[in-house]
């Protein structure tokens, strides 16, 4: 399959994207920044553009793909709603409405997070932006909410708090098993959204790992 991934540069997106260049079934991806990833494989292209809500010079690059896996995406921590909704809801619809012109058979997959049933401003908005993108005629959409992630070894893009508690993680796994994943796990599931399917339109850590097992 032909995949597009966005937000290569982040600690989620070069993870998504290690697994897919990993997988056999994954013949072609297309990332798209908007900073150069400084990432070279043979079945992986680039493009570099950065002002995603205007995507018109690279639209028709984007049509005859099978999934986007939309990684982009930022910490509410700091912003307040209007520049986060911007962010995070605006840029996120905008793209997915132009791709959807271009590859209406795409699987459309949305990293969301966590506790995005809560009533936190951060949780409405990537709540409102789940609900949305169900709405757009893609054959599928999946929002996934991950947890804490073991980080996927010798990546660069690691945040530093990952770093730092990465030790907890076996204790978390066994102690908390719906709420820790590990990064390879995300990617995977991902994958398999598109090659085998899942029942759920929003999937919590432990759909998560169940659909990267199955």
């Amino acid at each position: 399959m032909k995949v597009i991934i966005t937000g290569a540069t982040g600690m989620v997106g070069e993870g998504v994207l290690h697994e897919c260049l990993l997988h056999p079934a994954v013949t072609k991806v297309l990332i798209i920044n908007r900073k150069p990833s400084g990432i070279s494989h043979p079945k992986m292209q680039e493009i570099v553009h950065p002002d995603f809500f205007n995507l018109a010079p690279i639209a028709p690059q984007l049509s005859g793909y099978d999934a986007c896996f939309f990684c982009l995406g930022v910490s509410s921590l700091g912003m307040k709603e209007p520049e986060y909704r911007r962010i995070t809801y605006d840029l996120t619809m905008h793209f997915a409405e132009t791709l959807v012109q271009q590859s209406p058979h795409l699987v459309f997959t949305y990293v969301s997070g966590a506790g995005t049933d809560r009533s936190l401003m951060w949780a409405k908005v990537k709540r409102q932006t789940e609900n949305d993108l169900a709405k757009l005629p893609f054959k599928n959409t999946y929002a996934f909410r991950p947890g804490f992630m073991k980080p996927t070894p010798g990546l660069k893009n690691t945040l530093g708090l990952y770093t730092f508690i990465n030790w907890l993680y076996p204790a978390m796994r066994k102690f908390f098993p719906d709420s820790v994943s590990t990064l390879a796990e995300l990617g995977q599931a991902m994958i398999n959204s598109v090659l085998k399917g899942y029942p759920a339109r929003v999937l919590e850590v432990r759909d998560i790992v169940k659909l990267a097992h199955a």
